[in-house]
C-alpha cells in the first residue's frame, strides 16, 4: 500500500513539474485608447470621444501544438469615453464642458496564439474572447469647476432608485473579442498591437423606462511585455 501511495505521489509530482516546465509566464503593460459605442434610445448611433487609459498584468502561455499556444492571464484594464456635458452619447466639442467616463476592469483573456519562429525571435498572432468585471469607476464632470461621481455596478435598478446627475450606473460584467499582432525578441521582450471589441451592453437596465439604449466598450492598445 505504501508503495502504491508513493508511486501516485511521484506521478503527481512529475506531472506537475512537466506542466510547470511547459507553461511560460510573463508580465505585460501598455496604454489603452478606448471608447464606448452603440445606439441611443431612438436607434441613432452614439459617437463618444476616446480616452487614454492603461492595462497591466500577468499572463501564462501554454503550448498546445507546434507553434500554437493557449494564452491567458489576469489584467487590470481601464476603459471609458469622453462626451459633451450631460449629453451622453455625443462627442465632446469643448475642453471646458465635458465629462469623462472611466471604468477599471479585472480582465481575463482566453486567446489562441500562433507564434512561429521569425528571424531571431517569434511572430505573435492571436485572437480570442475575453471576460471582464468592473471593480471601480467614476464620471468626472468639467464645467468651470470639477465634480466626480462614483460609478455603481448593477444589472438592473428601479426607476425610483435613480437620480440623474447624482448617480451613475453600469453593468459590471463585460465580454468581447480580442485580436493582436506583434513580435517577441530572442531575449523575451515583446511588443504587440491589440484591438478589442466589446459584445455586451454595459448600460444598466432601469425598469419602467420606455427606452433601450445600447453601449459597448471598444478600442485598441499597445502592449510591451517580458516572458520569463
Amino acid at each position: 500500500m505504501k508503495t502504491r501511495i508513493l508511486s501516485v505521489i511521484a506521478i503527481l509530482v512529475l506531472t506537475a513539474t512537466a506542466l510547470e516546465a511547459q507553461v511560460n509566464f510573463g508580465i505585460v503593460a501598455g496604454p489603452n485608447f478606448q471608447n464606448m459605442v452603440g445606439k441611443d434610445a431612438d436607434g441613432d448611433k452614439i459617437t463618444n470621444g476616446m480616452i487614454i487609459g492603461f492595462h497591466a498584468g500577468v499572463k501564462a502561455t501554454i503550448p498546445v501544438a507546434t507553434d500554437f499556444y493557449f494564452q491567458t492571464g489576469l489584467l487590470f484594464s481601464q476603459k471609458g469615453s469622453k462626451n459633451n456635458l450631460f449629453l451622453y452619447g455625443k462627442k465632446a466639442a469643448s475642453e471646458d464642458y465635458y465629462n469623462n467616463t472611466r471604468i477599471s476592469y479585472l480582465e481575463l483573456p482566453l486567446h489562441l496564439l500562433y507564434s512561429p519562429e521569425l528571424g531571431n525571435g517569434r511572430l505573435l498572432l492571436g485572437f480570442g474572447p475575453y471576460v471582464a468585471y468592473g471593480i471601480t469607476g467614476k464620471q468626472t464632470y468639467t464645467y468651470g469647476s470639477r465634480e466626480e461621481i462614483k460609478i455603481q455596478f448593477q444589472n438592473e435598478i428601479e426607476m425610483d432608485e435613480y437620480t440623474p446627475g447624482d448617480e451613475v450606473y453600469f453593468r459590471g460584467f463585460d465580454a468581447g473579442a480580442d485580436i493582436f499582432a506583434g513580435y517577441e525578441f530572442a531575449f523575451g521582450l515583446y511588443a504587440q498591437l491589440n484591438a478589442q471589441l466589446g459584445l455586451l451592453n454595459i448600460i444598466t437596465d432601469i425598469t419602467e423606462w420606455d427606452y433601450d439604449p445600447n453601449l459597448k466598450n471598444t478600442g485598441f492598445g499597445v502592449s510591451v511585455g517580458y516572458n520569463f
